[in-house]
């Protein structure tokens, strides 16, 4: 999945839906964006392979790969709105080296509020590029400097 979501979030999201898009990467009033119109298409192609899944035995694999797009929607949403976006509000630091480097990777693609320019269009996985680099301690700074 994803692959089919950087594919989309490229090609789609920052292509010829751009306008569902833009409110994403640039302030805009309420709570709700355009760009959450995705979860509505995304959500309603995931019933229609579950329901045809179960529905039409020659066709079971549907349903599984219907489940794998809702499990994919589900750890998007807990990922891009209540994580990184705050859209939900929680207490939370991530503390693990890959939840940093994919919100970090997150921060760098919405750098660009234009549809091209971009980069870093995964939502779960992100190049080691994008690792946050330990801090010096102040010990060690000082230290160095002597």
């Amino acid at each position: 999945m994803e692959g089919v979501a950087w594919f989309t979030h490229k090609y789609v999201m920052h292509g010829f839906l751009w306008s569902w898009h833009h409110d994403h990467h640039n302030h805009h009033k309420g709570f709700f964006e355009w760009n959450d119109l995705f979860a509505l298409v995304f959500s309603t192609v995931a019933i229609t392979l579950i329901i045809s899944g179960v529905e039409i035995p020659e066709w079971r694999f549907l349903a599984w790969i219907g489940a794998g797009v809702t499990l994919y929607g589900v750890f998007y949403f807990l990922f891009h709105d209540v994580i990184v976006h705050r859209r939900v509000k929680i207490k939370f630091k991530a503390k693990s080296p890959y939840l940093q480097r994919i919100i970090r990777a997150h921060y760098v693609h919405h750098q660009v509020h234009t549809k091209e320019g971009a980069e870093a269009f995964g939502f779960l996985y992100a190049p080691k590029k994008y690792d946050v680099l330990p801090r010096r301690s102040a010990s060690k700074s000082s230290s160095a400097t002597v």
